[in-house]
């Protein structure tokens, strides 16, 4: 599919890239906003990536619309092939009892152990595609296809914050109580959100997540380290 550009109002522009949920396309929007931040391009007033398609938000009495298409057409023609760099993470992750409700379920739909479950979510390396839904919420790809699920049939009207969830090939991580029609498999004690913070949200497209399990025990521990603001999570850059 050809790249095309979708004039959104008289302030915003959409790269887009493709229409499905690739990792290849989330590659080239990426690399295109980080491009853009790289040289400043004039004009530009904030940059929002999602699964296929780089939203461009820009001040109409600094750069035209047309003018600003070929400028981004110039960097697409120009494109490089280096790799990005990225965040990994590792969030720990509660799958026990009350932290996990539909563990169980999940393993019976997909003909898996709650165990199985468990160990296929904390093996796969994840990346943050998109942030959306509510502030600082990941859309996290890709699933082992053993644990490709639609969503719930029934939607929880209150979902408690630091979730995890599965739905389709994407996980997630609740950062607000809200609602929610996603498989709850457990919990992070982990804040994703703080409005105070000079970052408000702690993942960022392009980032990679690795959950690790822990314990009922160590998972209070680590929520009252959190709440003191005594506790440092793990964060290591490796290439994209």
């Amino acid at each position: 599919m050809a790249v095309q550009f979708l004039k959104q109002g008289d302030t915003a522009l959409v790269v887009q890239f493709g229409d499905v949920i690739d990792r290849a396309l989330s590659d080239r929007v990426l690399n295109l906003s980080r491009r853009i931040r790289a040289l400043g391009v004039l004009g530009i007033t904030d940059l929002v990536p999602t699964f296929r398609s780089l939203l461009v938000n820009y001040d109409p009495l600094v750069v035209g619309g047309d003018e600003l298409r070929g400028q981004l057409e110039s960097l697409l023609e120009s494109a490089d092939s280096q790799s990005l760099e990225a965040r990994q993470w590792t969030i720990p992750v509660c799958y026990e009892g009350e932290y996990g409700p539909d563990v169980d379920d999940v393993a019976q739909a997909s003909g898996l152990s709650s165990a199985q479950v468990v160990q296929q979510h904390a093996d796969t390396l994840f990346h943050v595609y998109m942030l959306g839904f509510v502030p600082g919420y990941p859309y996290m790809g890709d699933l082992p296809s053993s644990l490709v699920l639609p969503r719930r049939s029934n939607p929880r009207t209150r979902v408690p914050p630091g979730s995890v969830a599965i739905a389709s090939v994407m996980t997630a991580i609740y950062p607000l109580e809200s609602p929610g029609g996603w498989h709850l498999i457990g919990s992070t004690p982990i804040r994703l959100f703080n409005v105070d913070a000079a970052q408000p949200a702690l993942l960022s497209p392009g980032d990679k997540v690795r959950f690790k399990p822990v314990g009922q025990a160590e998972y209070l521990k680590i929520r009252t380290a959190v709440e003191a603001n005594d506790y440092e999570l793990g964060c290591e850059k490796v290439a994209s």
